[in-house]
Formats: C-alpha cells, structure tokens, sequence
C-alpha cells in the first residue's frame, strides 16, 4: 500500500540525523582537540554499519510491515520477521572481531625456540581480581553471541518497533479521514433525502388548498398561484443548499402564511411576527415552515374558532422560534405528522446536541419551540 508523504518524511529524516551523526561526532571531536584530524575511514566504519540497519528497515518496511498494518496478517509478520533477525544475528556474529582471529590454544614459541613454562597445577588460574566462575581461559573459543550482539540485535527490533509505531500511526490517520469523509457523505445522502421527502409532502398540501379555491374564489387561487411560483423558486434554486440567508428564509414563509391567509376567513385568527431587518446569517432552508405547515394542516378548523401564531426573535447568534396553534380532536400520532419526524433527524444531523426543541401537546393548544444557532 502506498505510504503517505509525511511518512517518508520522517524516515528521511531520521535516517538522514543518524548518517550525520559520526560526521558531527567528528567535528565537535576536532573543535575540543587539535590533535584530532578528520578521518574518512571512521565515518565509513560507522556508516558500514548503518547501511546494514537501513537495508534490513527498508526490507521490513516494504514487505512484512504493511502485511501487519494493512493487512492484519500476523503470522506472515512474525514469520519473515524471525527469518531478518535470524539472519541479521549469523552476519553480526560471523563479523565480530573476535570471531575472525584464530584462537592459540598453546602459548607462543619463544625466540629460543623454547615455550614459556606453564604455570604450575596449584597456581591460582588467574591472575585479576574476577571471581573463578567467570574467568575464561585464553584458549577457550569467544562465545557464539557477544555483548555487542545482544545489544545490536535489540536495536534492530527496536528500529522495528518504531517502524510499525510510525506505519501504524499513519495508516489509522488515513483510516479516521476516510471514516469523517464517509460519515460526511453519509450525511449529506441523508439530509438530500430528508429534503426530498420534505418537499413533496409540503406542496401536496399546497396544491390541496389551491384546488379548494379554484371553485370557491377563481381571484384568490391565481394569487394563490402566484404566491406558490415564488416558493416553488425558492426550492428550487435554495432547497438543496446547505443554508440560506436568513432573509430569504423569512420571505419564504411570509409568501407560505399569505398563502394559508387566502384560503380561510376571519373565523381563524393568523398571525405571525417575523423581524423585517435580520442580520447577515443563514439558517438551514426548510426548517421553520415544516411547524408552520403543520399548525395549518391540524390546528385549524372550519366550524370553531381557531388560531395560528408564529413568532421569529433573533438575537446574537441564535434564532428563536414559536408557533402555536389551535389543537383538533385528532390523535397524538397524526399531530406529528412524516413532516415533524424528517424535521427532528435533519435537526440532530445538523446541530446534533447544539439545539433545543420543546413540543407541548396540551389539550386545547399545540405548541413548539426551537432554539438553533445561526450559521
């Protein structure tokens, strides 16, 4: 799998830090000491060793590590991993100084020809201060895994470490980005379906009240008409916008109560207080007139008095809304209505705690009240 470009950065830089390392120990060497002259050939014994623990990093970056990371094959890893320190361990251990120089098991001939007395059966066998248990004989063979081994083999697996630390990182960065660009697009499908949903159950209403006028009022159903051409361009170039001005919004439903307005007589008292002057912020399109719509569809009635009041307050940064009307002997459920219940998901899709919405369903009045940040 491809690797990100900060990735090969920091190795690039890592990397590039630890060849500069003996070039500078170097240097600072020769700043403290005159004696001290520059020498090609340590920066090249360092540098040898380096090169091994590059090439076995670049092995296990671009073989066994992705299979881990990316493809969560954990016996392939370890496998291949066991096979480059394995293999790392033999070319340490062969290349060790004291493995290359032959062993004397006998002490060197004198120039006379004669081999220095061995010292006596009785003589202690040895001659520093170390314990008996770990003085090795000069004859004895160096041990198949020194010190250094130990130590040069725990930085390879450190090195590795770091490698699936740094590959590991990335890849659930990359993971978590393409989770937020799914959840994004998961919910822009969302909030385009609930808008669908929205749009035909609100102007199948409005056609209902224009077919009821046609007959009764011919006049008032061409202003109806009309009124409905002006929301019906409002949805279609603002419906499927993120958000819209507030004045626009506003607009939108001054035209929808004038609408209401033609149709009924003055047994259903309307009103609505709307500010004429908002300031330069944008509102989610659709939002308010789905409670509106559905103050209208159940709150009013042809026989009894009725009412339907909306209220607007903006302040600062948040827009207050009421709408209350005159409540129908019809269940709770129809009171809700598809249009409610698409209005509630796109509220918690788009602001999800960062708003407040009340719905008192009293006996005689229905009432909601929604606090939303502006945008």
């Amino acid at each position: 799998m491809k690797q990100s470009r900060q990735e090969n950065i920091i190795y690039l830089i890592v990397w590039g830090l630890l060849f500069a390392a003996p070039l500078l120990s170097l240097y600072v060497r020769m700043v403290n000491d005159s004696t001290v002259v520059f020498d090609w050939s340590e920066v090249f014994i360092v540098w040898r060793k380096f090169v091994v623990y590059l090439a076995l990093f670049l092995v296990h970056n671009f073989l066994p590590a992705p299979l881990l990371v990316h493809g969560r094959k954990h016996v392939a890893y370890f496998s291949i991993v066991a096979v480059l320190i394995a293999t790392f361990t033999i070319y340490q251990c062969s290349n060790r100084p004291d493995m290359k120089k032959p062993m004397e098991h006998r002490p060197p001939i004198s120039l006379d020809g004669e081999r220095p007395a061995l010292p006596p059966d009785d003589a202690p066998p040895h001659s520093d201060n170390r314990p008996p248990h770990l003085f090795r004989p000069a004859d004895a063979p160096p041990p198949i895994v020194g010190e250094h081994d130990i130590m040069a083999i725990i930085m390879l697996i450190l090195m590795m470490g770091a490698n699936l630390g740094i590959k590991g990182y990335f890849h659930s960065r990359d993971d978590r980005r393409r989770l937020a660009e799914l959840e994004h697009e998961n919910l822009e499908q969302q909030l385009e379906y609930l808008r669908y949903q929205i749009n035909p159950h609100f102007f199948m209403n409005t056609l209902n009240n224009i077919h009821a006028l046609v007959d009764i009022d011919p006049e008032k159903a061409k202003d109806t008409i009309l009124e409905l051409s002006k929301m019906m361009r409002f949805v279609l170039y603002e419906g499927n916008k993120q958000s819209v001005p507030l004045s626009r919004e506003m607009d939108f439903i001054r035209h929808y109560v004038t609408l209401m307005q033609l149709r009924y007589t003055d047994k259903v008292l309307i009103s609505f207080d709307l500010p004429t002057e908002v300031s330069d912020r944008h509102i989610p399109p659709l939002i308010l007139v789905n409670f509106i719509e559905n103050a209208f569809k159940h709150g009013i009635s042809y026989q009894h008095e009725s009412f339907v009041e909306t209220n607007v307050v903006v302040e600062s940064n948040e827009l207050r809304f009421s709408c209350r009307n005159s409540k129908l002997e019809i269940s709770n459920e129809e009171q809700g209505g598809v249009g409610l219940a698409n209005v509630r998901k796109r509220l918690n899709l788009l602001y999800g705690n960062n708003y407040v919405l009340r719905i008192h369903n009293d006996a005689d009045v229905y009432s909601v009240e929604l606090n939303i940040p502006l945008l």
